[in-house]
């Protein structure tokens, strides 16, 4: 640590380091949300698990920008705010979700083990890859989305081989490098994203709380949102490719 830091740090109201310790905090509740959705995943409740992964997303999409507004990386320098979220992250979007796919009978009976270990640790070495994300803030491959990967699954209803394929090959696009567009970081088109987003969300809460019996044009509009979101970087990129 430089001394700027240092002095940076001890230059800060005990009112404004306190502050800044209160978003690591929230984001460390993230993994005791992720605990909740665990204990209704061995119960089988899936709706409710997904729930708590909802307020767990939510917590993450909030905890970054009040860090960045409270400059908590230089008020509380002892703390790493990156390896605390990358812990709570493998946890929400990653752990839990990999025993729900692998619990639930989603997949073939002798396939789910070996998958839910392919899930875990193709999504261990993607978080510690540093160009897991652009320049530009789009994730580079698949972004080990797990919960929502296994939202669609349990959404979708697919038959257990299919669902079977669907985790294998979004394993072994983890390490494709094509673009998967961040929602909230990516400048481009935000205000199209950030509609969808919210579109997305009251979408799949009536899916939940319908136990994912949530009609055909709900089911669309959610999987269209999904491929919007997966694809819309390669389309604009094969656009101007075409323009040049």
């Amino acid at each position: 640590m430089d001394h700027d830091t240092q002095q940076g740090s001890t230059s800060a109201s005990p009112g404004t380091r306190a502050a800044a310790f209160s978003v690591h905090v929230l984001t460390a509740l993230g993994a005791g949300i992720a605990l909740l959705a665990q204990l209704e995943a061995v119960r089988e409740h899936w709706a409710a698990m997904f729930a708590w992964l909802g307020i767990a997303l939510v917590i993450d999409a909030l905890d970054g920008p009040i860090a960045r507004r409270l400059d908590v990386i230089n008020v509380q320098p002892n703390w790493s705010g990156e390896v605390l979220d990358l812990v709570v992250d493998f946890v929400a979007y990653v752990f839990v979700p990999a025993y729900a796919i692998t619990a639930s009978g989603l997949l073939l009976p002798l396939a789910a083990p070996l998958l839910g270990i392919g899930i875990v640790v193709s999504s261990a070495l993607y978080f510690a890859d540093r160009r897991m994300k652009s320049e530009d803030n789009h994730f580079r491959g698949f972004p080990a989305l797990w919960n929502a990967a296994a939202f669609y699954l349990f959404l979708l209803h697919l038959s257990p081989a299919t669902s079977s394929l669907v985790v294998a090959v979004l394993i072994v696009v983890t390490f494709v490098p094509f673009h998967v567009l961040h929602p909230v970081r990516v400048v481009r088109l935000r205000g199209l994203t950030m509609s969808l987003v919210v579109v997305w969300a009251v979408l799949a809460i009536y899916a939940l709380a319908n136990d994912f019996n949530a009609g055909t044009i709900v089911t669309a509009a959610l999987c269209a949102i999904a491929v919007y979101i997966a694809g819309s970087d390669a389309v604009i990129r094969l656009l101007r490719s075409q323009k040049a």
